[in-house]
């Protein structure tokens, strides 16, 4: 990884995630030339990849299978402004619970190490 402790974890989820979202960068001094890292990223590339499109794609083929029905008085409207926030909000509070944690715990693990060197 090049670094040790919180920041050595910064640096493998950054690696990762930026691979599987078809980035591909990683911070500098990561031995991402090391053959061990070089296949496991390219392994987080292919689900990044296909790891969403393939069942996205199975889930679209189940609905469009399903029988057509009709919509009544107590189904919750899919189409205006109301929908589409609660979508945003949902998407973006999903996301951010999955992701956020991890994301900050190198920096404040690190934070921490630091001033707890201090004393």
């Amino acid at each position: 990884i090049g670094h040790d402790g919180p920041h050595g974890l910064s640096r493998l989820i950054y690696a990762y995630s930026s691979a599987a979202g078809n980035n591909g960068s990683a911070f500098a001094g990561f031995a991402a030339g090391d053959n061990w890292q070089c296949i496991a990223i390219g392994l987080a590339m292919l689900l990044g990849r296909f790891g969403y499109i393939i069942p996205v794609l199975a889930i679209a083929g189940q609905l469009a299978r399903a029988p057509r029905q009709e919509t009544s008085e107590g189904d919750f409207p899919i189409s205006g402004p109301l929908f589409v926030t609660l979508l945003i909000i949902t998407v973006l509070l999903i996301g951010g619970l999955s992701f956020l944690p991890v994301l900050a715990l190198g920096p404040v693990a690190e934070h921490l190490s630091l001033i707890g060197g201090a004393f």
